[in-house]
């Protein structure tokens, strides 16, 4: 009986919104239901004007066990941006784009240095996934063989600060562990194709669905997000890579991350993108699990 949310983006009135619709009420400073609790997505902050209101619902839930909270790419991004190197500079570059990015994170922290500092050790405990008996979840893509790593190195799921370091080296395991499973799949379009994404820079790569057969699929069907000028050629196999995907008869899985449109819907009866935008005029959606092998449209709830 948990309700997983999807990401929040600072968009705190959402968010107050759609717990009411889903019955939780507040009480002594936390919202909490009777019966039921939480599982958040990931991305709590950037973009949206009330970031620290988010963290602080997010968080009060989290540490009252009403709730349990997972990392999504935009936490990770904060922690990286924040922690320095030891040779200097910072894990994550303070690129024009990345300080875009963190925006208006960084303007709503003003002048709050030793809460944000504060918030940034609360995201280090945060977990990349979540499994149970009944289902799966993490922030962007559920792969077995990842997951199966990251298991084997990490302390209780989460990142310790040795790792946190070793994270940011594009040429280890780790890294492309963490990079899939908080931020997707990707794969190499042909040579001179690309498209603009939302925040307005160019990419040369599609994020695809990690739960579609790619053997069996063109560059435009495995596209995540809808590309006009995708090719409809199949897919080079050699840049497969020998990819993976998730089968209809695995457990159900739950994840955000890819800016959905329209009203929120199942992708499958076991596949869940819980990430519709709310940054973007969309909606903040919910899915209200309880323990069936079959997902339905019914137990979505959006605002």
């Amino acid at each position: 009986m948990i309700d997983l949310i999807g990401d929040i983006h600072g968009h705190a009135d959402k968010l107050v919104e759609l717990l009411g619709k889903l019955g939780y009420s507040y009480k002594t400073g936390v919202y909490s239901h009777p019966t039921r609790k939480v599982l958040f997505i990931g991305d709590y902050i950037d973009r949206g004007p009330k970031i620290r209101e988010t963290l602080m619902i997010v968080r009060k839930m989290v540490e009252s066990g009403n709730a349990l909270a997972l990392m999504g790419n935009h936490e990770y991004n904060a922690i990286c941006f924040h922690y320095q190197e030891s040779d200097g500079g910072h894990l994550r570059k303070h690129l024009i784009k990345n300080i875009i990015q963190h925006y208006e994170t960084l303007r709503q922290f003003q002048n709050r240095q030793e809460e944000y500092e504060d918030y940034i050790d609360w995201f280090k405990t945060l977990p990349l996934f979540y499994e149970t008996e009944n289902f799966r979840a993490a922030h962007a893509c559920w792969d077995s063989a990842n997951i199966a790593f990251l298991r084997s190195i990490l302390k209780n799921d989460r990142l310790d600060e040795k790792l946190l370091h070793q994270s940011v080296n594009t040429r280890t395991e780790l890294y492309r562990t963490i990079d899939e499973t908080l931020k997707g799949k990707e794969v190499r379009m042909p040579v001179g194709l690309s498209f603009t994404d939302k925040d307005g820079i160019k990419r040369s790569e599609i994020r695809i669905k990690w739960w579609e057969d790619p053997s069996l699929s063109t560059f435009k069907q495995i596209s995540v997000i809808p590309l006009d000028h995708s090719p409809e050629n199949p897919v080079d196999k050699p840049l497969l890579n020998d990819t993976k995907y998730y089968t209809q008869v695995e457990k159900p899985v739950f994840f955000g991350h890819y800016w959905l449109t329209g009203h929120p819907q199942l992708i499958r009866g076991n596949i869940c993108c819980l990430d519709y935008s709310v940054a973007k005029n969309g909606y903040l959606a919910a899915y209200s699990f309880d323990g069936e092998k079959e997902l339905s449209d019914e137990k979505l709830t959006f605002v």
